[in-house]
């Protein structure tokens, strides 16, 4: 297996507070890994210092053996690390294709040029491309405030893969989506992604999605990794029953009830 992912001894710290400690996960080229863990337990933390949202303050991140640890976002995702938000980070006001096109030119251009047009034939037939790899291309000439979540959430991670990365974080890609449609969307998500060699890290609250579709979990507690393995074997870990899936099952339970409110 290609190591895409490394991170050796990893922490991070405000002042006395420590959000992350001793951080060490490998990350293989085309690999599926689901990470669990309660709200502050260093999830988002781990993925914020791998995409340089944050510096850590200890530790080594090894992409692909380099070290990029501490280097600027923009030049981390142009490296071929990228990834979605849990509030999708779109424009509202323009249609999906224009959505993923303004994604598309940011990609392909790295600087502007005044007497060439921005978008082409060649990008919009890549948008409509990547449109239909989603399963979304009906939605093509909607504007992005009209649709349902999850189709807004497609849209988000559609635009994360433009830059065809080799490694791609989501954070809590099915929050919001119902829970009927929860299952059929992550298959459709995976299936999107299968066709390349992208390894996909997504954390996740909803311990149904992450034994379906993830064969390696991680689990954080307190900032530091509780288990690592075979996602069978992490949800049956004594620790991570007590200290990671009582909470986490609560809190499904509590979401589930906010939905039907709503619905």
């Amino acid at each position: 297996m290609t190591t895409v992912l490394e991170t050796k001894n990893l922490e991070k710290t405000f002042g006395a507070v420590v959000a992350a400690s001793d951080i060490n996960i490998t990350i293989n080229e085309g690999e599926v890994l689901g990470v669990i863990g309660s709200n502050g337990a260093g999830k988002t933390t781990f993925v914020n210092m791998v995409t340089g949202h944050l510096t850590p303050t200890a530790g080594q991140i090894l992409y692909r053996g380099r070290d990029i640890t501490g280097k600027a976002t923009r030049d981390i995702t142009r490296m071929g690390i990228c990834r979605s938000f849990q509030i999708p980070q779109l424009f509202p006001e323009l249609p999906v294709i224009d959505n993923i096109l303004i994604a598309l030119t940011i990609a392909k251009h790295d600087k502007p040029v005044i007497f060439r047009p921005a978008i082409d034939r060649s990008l919009a037939t890549e948008a409509h491309a990547l449109l239909s790899r989603f399963a979304i291309d009906q939605y093509a000439d909607q504007e992005i405030q009209t649709l349902p979540q999850g189709v807004r959430k497609l849209v988000d991670i559609a635009m994360a893969t433009v830059a065809e990365p080799d490694l791609l974080f989501l954070d809590e890609p099915t929050s919001g989506v119902s829970a009927d449609e929860k299952m059929d969307f992550m298959r459709n998500l995976l299936a999107a992604l299968k066709s390349t060699k992208t390894a996909v890290l997504f954390i996740e609250h909803d311990m149904e999605i992450v034994e379906a579709f993830s064969p390696r979990c991680v689990a954080f507690y307190e900032g530091t990794i509780l288990a690592d393995g075979p996602t069978r074997n992490v949800l049956q870990n004594d620790k991570v029953r007590e200290f990671v899936i009582g909470s986490e099952l609560h809190r499904g339970s509590a979401n589930d009830s906010a939905l039907e409110g709503v619905n």
